[in-house]
């Protein structure tokens, strides 16, 4: 199923955050090719800031750099094509972007990749390709540029992690450990910097209308190991939500937004939700 395309000029007219708030700073987004990723780069240029856009599609990326020309308001944006499960393809990527700019003042570490298999017959390939994109990508990243935010004496780094962060989901153990871990990082390294004027937080989406979540839904495995009908998967899934709709992503890029404010200078260490209720839900 086609991802979502939200029209800019909605995306715009929905913002609740003041023009230029990002003006001057610049902010690195991994996964920015598509999904949370892409709502989160048209949210940031349309409030000024400086963009540094990363994902292994370089066709969807250079796309999501054309919406960004429409905004009009003429940041930088730079894009670089990059396997993150490849240690040594990420730090050559660091090093074209540090020779570039001189530091990035926001981080959001939202590529992720899902696989369906079960426990039992698990391939260590999969599972160290889950982790090195999801949980290490993040941790590689936030490592080289955390010093240049404590130097500055500011800066947020917002870790795109899941509700299946928050409880195990079957048949998708690596993606949950992975995302599980990637909240004890958040809260790990908030502790380390609480005191320099960086934020550390993890956003915890439930069902996003994506490209990933419907190709998990419609997955043809994926479907059968959970007794769903691919027909009507998505209809399950957005009924077990008690608002009863999938949120958008734009939804989690505005609390993307508001976590790298200066109004939320006092919230670190946390995994917040953005589910629709489903946390809740009995």
């Amino acid at each position: 199923m086609p991802e979502v395309m939200e029209d800019i000029s909605q995306i715009v007219a929905a913002s609740c955050f003041a023009p230029q708030l990002f003006r001057g700073k610049r902010v690195l987004i991994t996964g920015a090719s598509r999904g949370i990723g892409r709502a989160c780069s048209l949210a940031f240029a349309r409030l000024g800031a400086d963009l540094v856009l990363i994902s292994k599609n370089a066709q969807n990326l250079s796309a999501v750099q054309k919406e960004l020309g429409l905004l009009g308001s003429g940041q930088t944006v730079l894009i670089e094509a990059a396997d993150l499960a490849d240690a040594e393809a990420l730090n050559a990527t660091l090093k074209r972007i540090k020779d570039r700019l001189d530091g990035i003042d926001i981080l959001i570490n939202n590529a992720g990749i899902y696989i369906t298999e079960a426990v039992a017959d698990h391939s260590l390939a999969s599972w160290q390709r889950t982790m090195d994109t999801n949980l290490t990508s993040a941790m590689l990243l936030s490592s080289q540029l955390v010093s240049g935010m404590v130097d500055r004496r500011w800066g947020r780094i917002i870790n795109i992690s899941s509700m299946s962060g928050r409880s195990g989901e079957a048949y998708g153990a690596a993606y949950s450990a992975s995302k599980f871990a990637l909240i004890g990082l958040t809260q790990s390294l908030a502790l380390e910097v609480a005191v320099t004027g960086v934020t550390v937080n993890a956003v915890c989406p439930g069902w996003v209308a994506t490209d990933m979540a419907f190709g998990q839904l419609t997955d043809q495995r994926w479907c059968e190991l959970n007794q769903l009908e691919v027909a009507h998967s998505v209809d399950t899934a957005k009924f077990s939500v008690p608002q009863q709709r999938l949120i958008e992503a734009s939804e989690v890029a505005d609390l993307v937004i508001y976590l790298a404010t200066d109004a939320a200078r006092g919230i670190t260490g946390q995994a917040i939700n953005i589910c629709g209720g489903l946390s809740i839900h009995s």
